[in-house]
């Protein structure tokens, strides 16, 4: 059976991938409040939208990247407030990842498994890749696990409304191993959980890294059909 054309709004989730490489070009800020206003249509328990975002850009981005690196480059640990994923992961799913990390390092001219473009990769995360703009996202402290997934129903919605409006952006979890440093720079309280900081800017698509879309798992593999 062939399938037809995706609906648009099909469409716009199916073209949003990780973007890695930015455009010296800056993002207005009402088109960032724009998105981040429309984000927040996201569903929460009781409508409390605990979500806070932190929008650092300019002289503050140019700062807080400088204590990043400098952290990093002295070898201090990182020491995330919660974890991204479970100790163990099953067989495909390791698969997955393993591709996926393969496949970037590869798109950005480096061989598999090369340490060195690893951790040089580690440390471009901290630099945003560049971006003129950087989201870091917190929860209370008392959140829990549902607080969590609400987080992540805004946040989907904060990456689709960028890609809407020509805009590319990459979550990541590592640079949140660096809370005190991003406490510290950004003023953000210890009654606050920072879970994970975004990357945004205008992607530039000639970089080739930028192409590289890692493979999904078959829809055979994560739904089961019961009637």
């Amino acid at each position: 059976m062939t399938r037809g054309p995706m609906p648009d709004g099909l469409s716009l989730i199916a073209s949003r991938h990780c973007k890695r490489a930015f455009l010296d070009r800056a993002v207005p800020r009402d088109a960032l409040a724009e998105v981040l206003r429309t984000a927040a249509h996201a569903p929460s328990s009781r409508n409390t939208e605990l979500w806070q975002v932190t929008v650092v850009t300019g002289d503050s981005l140019t700062a807080l990247v400088g204590a990043l690196c400098e952290a990093y480059d002295r070898g201090d640990p990182p020491r995330p407030d919660c974890t991204s994923r479970p100790p163990s992961l099953d067989d495909a799913a390791e698969r997955r990842a393993e591709r996926a990390v393969t496949g970037v390092l590869l798109a950005k001219g480096h061989a598999a498994g090369d340490r060195a473009a690893g951790r040089a990769h580690l440390r471009d995360n901290l630099r945003f890749y560049g971006a003129p703009a950087a989201l870091v996202c917190h929860l209370p402290k008392n959140a829990v696990s549902g607080t969590f997934l609400e987080l992540g129903l805004f946040l989907q919605n904060v990456m689709l409304g960028l890609v809407a409006g020509g805009l590319g952006s990459c979550p990541q979890f590592s640079v949140a191993g660096y809370g005190d440093v991003l406490r510290a720079q950004l003023g953000i309280g210890p009654d606050r959980l920072v879970v994970c900081t975004m990357a945004v800017g205008y992607p530039d698509e000639s970089a080739q890294v930028n192409r590289f879309v890692p493979g999904r798992a078959g829809l055979e593999e994560y739904v089961q059909w019961r009637g």
